[in-house]
């Protein structure tokens, strides 16, 4: 049970973050272009070397999820590593047909309209 609530509420930390990201255009026009992809790790990822202005956006953005994950772990007692890693598998599985995301292997795959691969240990 306790596992059960535990996964939940790290749902719920990443749908919080990437709904932050997803208001920004310049997110919106990288994530659509495939220029930025999910990682397993739950930090947004440039694919290729990106411009000095993509990769800012992208530190930012990172940075505002760690601060989310930062919080949600003092609040649930969890590690940030472990809510991060969390928020990473429902982020991937939430990426849409086109989307980017990196796959277990560490390669950069696109969405199709099957489920996207992901590490074993996501629920």
């Amino acid at each position: 049970m306790a596992k059960m609530t535990m996964a939940g509420l790290l749902a719920l930390a990443s749908l919080s973050t990437a709904a932050w990201a997803q208001r920004d255009p310049a997110y919106a026009a990288a994530r659509a272009a495939g220029e930025v992809g999910e990682q397993p790790d739950g930090y947004l990822g440039v694919v290729g070397s990106g411009s000095a202005e993509l990769r800012a956006l992208v530190n930012a953005i990172n940075i505002q999820r760690k601060a989310a994950y930062t919080q949600k772990a003092q609040a649930t007692g969890a590690t940030v590593e472990q809510l991060a890693f969390t928020s990473g598998c429902n982020l991937i599985a939430q990426t849409r047909p086109g989307e980017k995301y990196r796959a277990p292997d560490g390669s950069w795959k696109t969405r199709t309209s099957a489920p996207p691969e992901r590490d074993p240990r996501c629920v």
